[in-house]
């Protein structure tokens, strides 16, 4: 898992994200996968691009979930670099055997009509182009306030079994075919 505050938990103990729920749910259903979590808070795509081969030669991982843009998009940094990053994570993952989950973010519509559409249309993009696995949007289905922290951004422990099951929707095909 190469994430950010949303893959590491922020605010919550790391005992109740979405990404240990994950390995318990690997672990309930007798999978012969272990999750590992290199997320960190307030990760960009250039950041992971720069640890992406130092995280794979040290976890060899069969499946790698992506999950970010979020800092990028907070920040208004271009998409054109953005993408470059992602696409930059992807082929390194494949290169090493790895199959991929590309995680999709959105923004506010205070960033402008144009740079949130070209900032969700990313994602899709990257995707489709590297031909990998799409989670459309990691929130989807967080629509009440309760679900987030007091900073508006980051889901509360109550929510993170929503953003599981957002990413096993995608992600239980890979696990049930078993390591390539």
């Amino acid at each position: 898992m190469l994430g950010d505050s949303l893959s590491a938990a922020y605010g919550i103990p790391e005992s109740a994200g979405w990404v240990a729920l994950l390995g318990e749910r690997l672990k309930q259903r007798k999978s012969n996968y272990t999750v590992v979590n290199a997320s960190i808070s307030g990760e960009t795509t250039a950041g992971g691009a720069a640890r992406i081969g130092k995280a794979l030669a040290s976890t060899q991982p069969s499946i790698v979930i992506v999950q970010l843009g979020a800092n990028d998009g907070l920040r208004g940094l271009p998409v054109t670099e953005m993408k470059k990053n992602l696409t930059a994570i992807v082929q390194a993952s494949r290169r090493e055997g790895a199959r991929v989950v590309l995680v999709g973010m959105q923004l506010p519509p205070n960033y402008g009509v144009p740079y949130v559409n070209q900032f969700r249309a990313a994602f899709a993009d990257v995707a489709r182009e590297e031909r990998v696995t799409l989670v459309p949007f990691l929130l989807q289905g967080l629509d009440k306030r309760e679900l987030f922290q007091a900073d508006d951004l980051h889901p509360t422990a109550a929510a993170q079994p929503i953003l599981l099951e957002n990413v096993w929707r995608k992600l239980a095909a890979m696990v049930l075919a078993g390591p390539k």
